[in-house]
């Protein structure tokens, strides 16, 4: 009977470990969207740097966010750090976050994925872009994810335009969109 038991809570440990494993390999796999294209020619070189958020649809570690940037930097062993920043107007105080991203597939295509909790990754698709790296929109896993970020703190309204006008067409509330304040 003991040896039955034995056998019995090392085969639940097993499988309770090979359960824990498989949870953890499937935290790590972003799916792409069927709706998302993620730009073609993407260089992760030129994405780097710091970005001003102009618009968004607003999640819970967003809310009540002003004057929202993302900074993109390749770290000494050459992983894509993310820091992003912004004001909490509610709480009156700046928080950060930071994190990590990297290619999500093929090279060459605008598909990340990013993390900011240990393992956990979220899609981050850049599908619409600039030939300069200036402007570019961003969708996320699903579409309660999107934003629109720039080198600059404004952005034409010919490109605004051109933004929202695709995230409508591939499904988006572009009319929950927040308009981030920068100034």
């Amino acid at each position: 009977m003991k040896q039955l038991n034995k056998k019995m809570i090392s085969g639940l440990a097993l499988a309770g470990l090979g359960g824990l494993t498989y949870a953890w390999l499937n935290c790590r796999k972003v799916k792409i969207p069927d709706y998302v294209t993620a730009v073609e020619n993407f260089d992760p070189q030129q994405y780097m740097g710091k970005w001003y958020e102009i618009a968004r649809l607003d999640f819970k570690y967003e809310k009540n966010m002003s004057h929202v940037t993302a900074t993109y930097f390749l770290n000494k062993k050459g992983v894509i750090e993310v820091h992003n920043r912004g004001f909490d107007y509610k709480e009156n105080e700046w928080t950060e976050a930071h994190g990590k991203a990297k290619l999500n597939g093929e090279e060459g295509k605008g598909a990340l994925k990013v993390s900011f909790f240990g393992p956990f990754y979220s899609g981050y698709n850049v599908v619409l872009m600039d030939p300069d790296y200036e402007t570019v929109l961003v969708f996320g896993e699903s579409h309660d994810y999107m934003w629109i970020l720039s080198r600059q703190k404004t952005i034409s309204e010919a490109t605004k335009q051109k933004f929202l006008l695709y995230a409508e067409e591939k499904g988006y509330a572009i009319e929950e969109l927040t308009w981030t304040v920068q100034e």
